[in-house]
């Protein structure tokens, strides 16, 4: 038997009452051209656009990428789907959409969907392939002198062991055996240390700072991190390689539908007549009651 997961549950009984209330009616109808019905539980199509809407939920896929209705992550979510159909109507069947709390929750979970369909119109309907190319070409013009860094990393737990390796180092000792042996960064010692090419900005503060105007052929440290010691050889340094606008897309869409919320919130705002309540006192606890006289006390 296929057991749901608590979170799946949770978010169904939201949800699943809110995509049952919108269902009914024009069951036979698709809600998107070409749309294909996947399953029905009871009176209840279920469409394909309902489970690719679900799979973009919950992070699965993009927006706008397609979801194949015979692949194994269909049939998974449409399984979800079904399980959110089926909560709504038993909580629909013990009346619990009809108390205050339930209209309550329906109500902010309406909220945010007409402020999705909002953004998705408005915001993301304004973002063209001219304005990704724009923000494209501006980045490309401030990576234009920004540089790559091959790193290698010896990571120690304290200060005076980091030291040590400094010393073996400069004896002679090849850097990528002393890494294997010494550093205690799992995800590095058994490949010498190599943490492969970087720039400065995506670099922990600690590192940029440390490595900034290193030459090639550097070595740096001790300088303390999150995680430890560290001692670092710059092994390279070259022009950093830009990614293709392609690569960069998604990335720049984000910061684009960002930039475009921010605007729109801040347009409506302004309109709006908004005031911030302050927040109710804390009662004040009452003064402990003073105690009884002891029986032996005298009355002056």
């Amino acid at each position: 038997m296929r057991q749901v997961s608590r979170p799946i549950a949770v978010m169904a009984l939201i949800l699943g009452l809110t995509l049952a209330a919108c269902s009914r009616g024009g069951e036979g109808r698709p809600p998107e051209a070409g749309d294909q019905a996947v399953a029905k539980v009871e009176d209840q199509t279920i469409w394909a656009s309902d489970v690719r809407r679900e799979a973009v939920a919950q992070g699965l896929i993009g927006d706008g990428e397609p979801l194949d209705t015979t692949s194994d992550l269909f049939r998974r979510v449409l399984d979800e789907v079904v399980d959110q159909r089926l909560l709504a109507r038993e909580a629909e069947r013990r009346g619990l959409d009809e108390s205050a709390l339930a209209q309550r929750r329906l109500e902010a979970t309406r909220q945010r969907i007409l402020g999705d369909m909002l953004v998705e119109s408005v915001v993301n309907g304004s973002i063209s392939d001219q304005a990704v190319e724009r923000l494209y070409q501006e980045q490309l013009r401030l990576a234009q002198n920004a540089e790559e860094l091959r790193l290698r990393l010896i990571l120690s737990r304290t200060r005076p062991e980091a030291e040590a390796v400094v010393g073996v180092l400069a004896q002679g000792a090849a850097f990528e055996a002393v890494a294997g042996e010494r550093s205690i960064d799992e995800a590095t010692r058994f490949s010498g240390g190599d943490l492969g090419y970087s720039t400065l900005d995506v670099l922990p503060q600690a590192y940029a700072d440390s490595l900034r105007d290193q030459p090639s052929g550097a070595l740096v440290g001790p300088f303390e991190t999150e995680g430890g010691w560290a001692v670092v050889k710059v092994e390279d340094r070259r022009p950093a390689t830009p990614p293709t606008l392609e690569q960069a897309r998604p990335q720049i869409v984000r910061y684009l539908t960002y930039e475009g919320v921010r605007r729109l919130l801040e347009e409506l705002r302004g309109k709006a007549e908004i005031e911030m309540l302050p927040a109710p006192r804390a009662p004040t606890p009452a003064a402990p009651a003073a105690p009884p006289p002891s029986k032996g006390a005298v009355a002056s």
